[in-house]
């Protein structure tokens, strides 16, 4: 059983690191971006579900995990249950603000970028610090 849930730590890890990647992608390809109307074209084809993929999975082995060790809710796993909420509501925000970037204004894009970047950098810290914490101290 101990080998079992060994290798679920490992899977939860990696869909982590993933999703850490994929919060650094989106940070380096909005830092590239220029024109609001690609950048839609290329959050909605692939970023947003690349990252909707990944926080899904991290959920599903999170909670295959819990449910490894008979649903003990511990602080980690109440935390690791807020930064996934966390996670969905920042995103949500961000799609949502972007939506009311109008195409044809250039400053509406360079307004959006600056709120999007603190979104990221603050979802990048969360997911880090709790992963960190995971990974060493528990």
């Amino acid at each position: 059983m101990e080998q079992m849930y060994a290798m679920g730590v490992n899977i939860h890890s990696i869909g982590i690191l993933l999703l850490i990647f994929a919060i650094i992608m989106n940070i380096v390809l909005l830092y590239q971006a220029e024109d609001s109307e690609k950048y839609k074209r290329l959050r909605s084809v692939f970023l947003l579900p690349l990252n909707s993929m990944l926080v899904a999975a991290a959920i599903f082995t999170g909670t295959i995990m819990m449910a490894a060790k008979h649903l003990d809710f511990t602080l980690e796993n109440i935390l690791m249950i807020i930064v996934a909420i966390t996670l969905i509501v920042k995103e949500v925000r961000r799609s949502k603000a972007l939506k009311h970037v109008d195409d044809d204004e250039f400053i509406d894009f360079v307004v959006y970028k600056q709120f999007a970047f603190k979104i990221m950098y603050f979802e990048f810290f969360i997911v880090v610090a709790i992963s960190i914490w995971m990974w060493f101290f528990s």
